[in-house]
């Protein structure tokens, strides 16, 4: 079986050329026309990247997210959520950049084979970016009045975060 994952991604770059000549595509071309892209969305997503992480820092060193922390201690540990990701929980549903931030840093704290480290990379991966895509959806539909799509999009993320702690649980310990 691992030989088959090993094998995956040469097999689908073979893929991709194959079909690139038979369109008859420049696929050198293609490749910096898709990095010069890249690098257009990197840099507008990097101040915001900044302005998130330089906020949770703030938080974290003034202690504030440590109040938050033992504030929401007892409901968290009923959740099986570790209080230690209540950094992930707020600034998922802002920004994923800033998430993947806050998701790094705790995986490098406690290692990635920890109970925090796991829980935060399954939560990264089973939640989402839930204000930026409400943004983009609706206003590419036009749609001005959100009425109950944040709530039940917060409400799904929760879900998230409660299912990933939950499926780290069960899986590894």
């Amino acid at each position: 079986m691992q030989a088959v994952f090993q094998m995956l991604v040469p097999a689908l770059i073979a893929l991709i050329a194959v079909v690139a000549l038979t369109r008859k595509v420049d696929v050198y071309d293609a490749l910096i026309h898709g990095a010069g892209e890249g690098l257009g969305i990197l840099i507008k997503i990097v101040p915001a990247l900044i302005a998130l992480l330089t906020a949770v820092y703030m938080l974290r060193a003034s202690g504030a997210l440590e109040l938050v922390g033992q504030a929401l201690a007892p409901v968290l540990s009923k959740l099986g959520i570790p209080v230690e990701t209540v950094a992930l929980l707020l600034v998922r549903p802002i920004s994923g950049s800033a998430a993947l931030g806050v998701g790094a840093e705790l995986i490098a704290s406690y290692g990635p084979d920890s109970l925090i480290g796991r829980t935060a990379a399954v939560m990264l991966g089973s939640t989402e970016t839930t204000f930026y895509t409400i943004a983009v959806y609706f206003g590419a539909a036009g749609i001005v009045k959100t009425r109950y799509a944040v709530p039940a999009a917060l409400c799904a993320d929760l879900a998230g975060f409660i299912a990933a702690a939950w499926a780290v649980r069960v899986i590894f310990y």
